[in-house]
């Protein structure tokens, strides 16, 4: 499993419910994309917006965060995301009572 923590500057300005109503109308387009296991929806009072995402495999990130997504941040952003990856071996999941460890 791969960790990728994503941030990226939003307009100035833009509050916190404003934020909420933009990720509200995205974030249907996470469900079902091939090898994401959970996303996590970030704002920051700084100006500071992104994402962690749980992936199976860094490949599978990488073919998500080509073209239209990319093309989506730029135009909030106007510049390209920053991008942490992080290797991950053990997810404790605290909800479902389970503990996930990387193949």
């Amino acid at each position: 499993m791969i960790t990728a923590v994503v941030t990226f500057k939003i307009p100035p300005g833009t509050t916190r419910a404003q934020w909420l109503e933009h990720i509200k109308q995205v974030a249907t387009r996470f469900q079902d994309v091939p090898g994401l296991i959970r996303k996590q929806f970030l704002f920051s009072e700084a100006g500071i917006a992104g994402g962690v995402y749980l992936w199976e495999t860094r490949e599978a990130a990488e073919a998500c965060y080509r073209g239209p997504w990319r093309d989506n941040v730029r135009k909030i952003a106007g510049a390209d995301p920053d991008i942490v990856w992080f290797d991950t071996q053990i997810v404790v999941d605290n909800e479902s009572q389970e503990i996930r460890i990387a193949a």
